[in-house]
């Protein structure tokens, strides 16, 4: 009997447990068991979409650019020092003099690009510094071709390349003015002359540095001004390779980099090849620079008020056989104007650039200051091929 009204009395209860279920304490599943929340849940797939939102822009440009980008490689010739060794079965002249022999040399120095279909390629000028040697470019699909005329820019750390090729594809060249800090930038080169077309990233670290670029194959260096920073890895052989943003523009042209620091890469500005390339169709894409032959310096209007002299162009040395040797300028000339232009002396490149405007050919007037009088003086512009 006892057991009967115990489980009577157990039934109720549950009964009036089930018709107010919302007395009962709510139990938190969260307390016990690790779930993701919702917030949690959108956060990890809108950073997934981003990581593979990115890696599909970066295989995107590299797939682009990839058969625009070349090696540049080297041919030349270098005479070692003399080696002296000991002969000691002669004892009066024990010293003897191996004359050392000569080594000829080949091999991929640097990077460059492709910005015509008729074989124009853009690398840097320390790139392809040593006049008595001879290049080639190795493209992506392992064609080598000669380059038969360099374009070196008096102006810039660029040259321009003349290949005999054709049908290549050039790479689109975008605005540096609009670069902002923290945007993509995607490096291709050859960094060590080994590893052709390598592909590193980073972002626009600085703009409007100034730095000394050069090369370790050439000995070769050049102040450069307002150039890009970007912590892009980039290695000696990457220079004249293209720095990319997102969309597969060229942004710059890896010049150099930091030697004390890491992750720290310079490229010059696509503006600057930009104007190059302006220029140089300007004189009909002659690959023949103007030729004025002097070496000088420029005088700003503060060291000419300190040395009661004019501002302008001082000439240190006047080449022989050259333009301003036939007209008749001297050494301790200085140049004060150019074909009707001032000659400002607080522009190192002012005289290059008053240069750089005209052709081969062209017959401008020189006015100078010798002994504080002003002479005048006609010259004809020659073709230089350095």
């Amino acid at each position: 009997m006892k057991k009967f009204l115990f489980l009577i009395a157990f039934l109720v209860i549950v009964l009036a447990i089930g018709q107010s279920s919302h007395l009962l304490p709510e139990i938190k599943l969260e307390k016990y068991l690790k779930l993701p929340s919702v917030q949690q849940s959108l956060t990890s797939e809108k950073e997934k979409k981003t990581v593979v939102y990115e890696e599909s822009v970066i295989t995107k440009v590299v797939e682009d650019s990839l058969p625009s980008v070349v090696t540049v490689g080297i041919s030349t010739s270098i005479q070692p020092q003399d080696v002296f060794e000991i002969n000691p079965f002669n004892p009066f002249s024990p010293f003897q003099r191996i004359p050392g022999q000569t080594k000829k040399i080949e091999q991929n120095i640097g990077s460059g690009f492709i910005i015509s279909n008729d074989g124009l390629i853009i690398t840097n000028k320390h790139v392809v510094a040593d006049t008595n040697a001879t290049y080639k470019v190795l493209t992506n699909d392992s064609k080598k071709y000669d380059v038969l005329k360099i374009y070196r820019d008096p102006l810039n750390d660029l040259a321009i390349l003349k290949t005999n090729a054709s049908g290549l594809k050039p790479l689109k060249l975008g605005d540096s003015s609009r670069l902002k800090l923290g945007q993509l930038a995607i490096a291709i080169g050859t960094p060590l002359g080994e590893f052709t077309n390598t592909v590193t990233k980073g972002i626009v670290s600085g703009l409007g540095r100034g730095i000394t670029a050069g090369s370790p194959f050439e000995g070769y260096v050049e102040k450069l001004d307002n150039v890009i920073q970007t912590d892009a890895p980039i290695s000696p052989g990457n220079s004249g390779g293209p720095l990319l943003n997102s969309s597969g523009e060229v942004i710059g042209i890896n010049a150099a980099i930091a030697q004390e620091g890491q992750n720290i890469g310079f490229a010059i500005p696509v503006n600057v090849i930009k104007d190059l390339i302006e220029n140089f169709n300007k004189q009909g894409g002659s690959f023949e620079k103007p030729y004025l032959g002097i070496r000088y310096k420029m005088i700003d209007k503060q060291t000419a008020l300190l040395n009661d002299v004019v501002e302008g162009a001082y000439i240190i040395q006047v080449v022989q056989g050259s333009p301003a040797e036939k007209a008749g300028l001297q050494e301790e000339d200085i140049i004060i104007e150019f074909d009707g232009q001032k000659v400002k002396g607080d522009d190192d490149q002012g005289m290059a650039k008053l240069i750089m405007k005209k052709k081969v050919g062209d017959v401008v007037g020189v006015k100078v200051s010798r002994n504080k009088q002003v002479k005048t003086f006609s010259l004809k512009l020659e073709s230089s091929s350095q």
